[in-house]
């Protein structure tokens, strides 16, 4: 047999091949062949089988050859495909697919056939060449896997968690339903490199504190998310393993190598830190309210000494003046002298009465959260003053290190300055807008009011120690916001183009200079 155009064409026995292999070797070798090869008339009739047919089918040559090639045939392939298969090679051209054959012994077999027309010199069709294998086991392992596969997605789909594939790039390669349902929430197109961020933040302050070495695996690590529109934050406990990938590719079948992913598996636990939420709020705002007052006392000492230390000071001066003009026995400089001593004890004694600010050790300060709580601490304010919170805060921020109390303290005096601002007499735009966003290396927090604002000749002086633009009220004002800021390496500033209302910006680095 040679080939020709594409097609067989019968040799014979005592020709050689078109490569020079005499007919009768190339016969030999087909019969060695571990492929199942028939040769058929025109009709299908078996005029030559190898011995591998014989061990796919359970024919024997003696008893296969010269009948019809449809002994095979199961009557569970459909009529159709037959027809498909007789219409092609009787037109000259090779037929390729996968039939349902019988053995001998009646068991059925899943055949990969390609039936090939062999011609004759004439360039006329004079037989068929067929050949195929049973690939009944092959099939049965593609369904497993097929099988395996769409279970394995059901089962990830029905998850009540969180589950997403991600490759070295936070790329998403796979996902269920629970993660789409989140990206539907967040109104964001992938929140797993979001979620990633923050996570690796926590293994690098974990790794940095002895706690947790930072490697590509975690488990439990609990992230909070912010979504916008002023819906209630959303908290969810994450884990990450590592998914080793080989490579399929033909020149790595020795070589060996692969692609490495990362499963994320993120269960949400909001309902759980919300009943926990109740309680710390309810804690905090105990300990604010104490805060408060001993602010308030704070506050209202440190102006009472500050302002007599004024006249105390000036009377010393006087006093100083009239000892060297009438000397120090002069009995005007003696009584005014025995005033100043008992003013300096009145002062001595109101400093020692000044409640001490309370240490606050270092940690780990989420911006929203504290935010958040300011806003909830003022929510009696603001519903009594009438006033519309817009809160705009970016998903989720990096953690800063610092003080909470502290940085929740500062942010709740701006949102009090805020509402008493809008809280005039005859003042109707009353709109508060709080917006976060992260920046390089700092997160900025922006608060606006529709209040008067401040006029441009204030807008430092209000940073000055003891200064207020209200009256009959001596307090710190925002110089304690400000020193706040400042202990973290941050800033505070009004926005000097702001039109109308007030405009505050506070930028706070993420890492806490020293």
């Amino acid at each position: 047999m040679n080939k020709r155009d594409g097609k067989t064409v019968v040799a014979d026995a005592t020709e050689v091949t078109s490569a020079g292999i005499p007919a009768a070797l190339f016969q030999h070798t087909v019969n060695q062949a571990d492929i199942a090869i028939s040769i058929t008339d025109t009709q299908g009739n078996i005029l030559y089988v190898n011995p591998a047919f014989t061990r796919v089918t359970g024919y024997g040559a003696e008893e296969a050859i010269g009948r019809n090639e449809s002994m095979l045939s199961d009557k569970i392939t459909p009529p159709a495909l037959y027809q498909s298969l007789w219409q092609k090679i009787t037109s000259g051209e090779s037929w390729s697919g996968r039939l349902i054959n019988r053995r001998r012994d009646s068991s059925r077999y899943l055949a990969e056939v390609n039936i090939s027309p062999v011609v004759n010199a004439a360039g006329e069709v004079h037989n068929y060449l067929g050949m195929h294998r049973d690939v009944t086991a092959m099939h049965r392992l593609e369904c497993q896997v097929k099988n395996q596969k769409t279970l394995l997605e059901s089962v990830i789909d029905a998850a009540p968690v969180v589950i997403a594939l991600l490759d070295v790039d936070d790329r998403v390669v796979l996902d269920n339903h629970e993660y789409k349902k989140l990206q539907a929430d967040l109104d964001m197109a992938e929140p797993a490199p979001m979620l990633m961020s923050a996570i690796r933040a926590d293994l690098e302050v974990e790794a940095v504190a002895g706690r947790r070495s930072s490697g590509y695996e975690f488990i439990d690590l609990e992230v909070r998310i912010d979504p916008p529109g002023g819906k209630p934050p959303r908290w969810f406990s994450c884990s990450g393993s590592r998914v080793r990938e080989d490579d399929g590719e033909a020149d790595a079948f020795f070589a060996g190598g692969g692609r490495d992913y990362l499963l994320l598996v993120a269960m949400e636990i909001t309902r759980l830190r919300t009943q926990q939420e109740r309680v710390r709020f309810a804690d905090l705002q105990a300990a604010m309210a104490e805060e408060d007052r001993a602010s308030a006392l704070r506050e209202s000492l440190s102006a009472a000494t500050f302002r007599l230390e004024g006249p105390v000071n000036m009377m010393a001066s006087v006093v100083g003046m009239l000892a060297r003009r009438s000397g120090e026995t002069d009995p005007m400089v003696l009584a005014l002298s025995d005033a100043i001593g008992v003013g300096q004890q009145a002062l001595t004694e109101l400093r020692a009465m000044i409640p001490a600010e309370t240490r606050e050790p270092d940690g780990s300060a989420n911006v929203n959260e504290l935010l958040r709580d300011a806003l909830d601490l003022a929510t009696g304010r603001l519903l009594a003053a009438g006033v519309r919170v817009t809160w705009k805060p970016q998903a989720m921020l990096p953690a800063l290190h610092g003080q909470p109390n502290k940085l929740r303290s500062l942010f709740k005096a701006l949102v009090d300055n805020a509402i008493e601002a809008m809280s005039g007499r005859g003042w109707r735009e009353r709109e508060l807008s709080v917006i976060t966003r992260a920046r390089l290396g700092s997160v900025e927090v922006v608060i606006e009011d529709s209040g008067p604002g401040i006029p441009s000749a204030l807008q430092l002086k209000v940073f000055e120690p003891f200064y207020s633009t209200k009256r009959r009220h001596l307090g710190t004002g925002l110089a304690a916001a400000q020193q706040v800021a400042a202990d973290h390496g941050g800033t505070i500033e009004i926005d000097p183009v702001k039109a109308a209302g007030c405009r505050l910006r506070v930028v706070l680095p993420v890492k806490r200079r020293p």
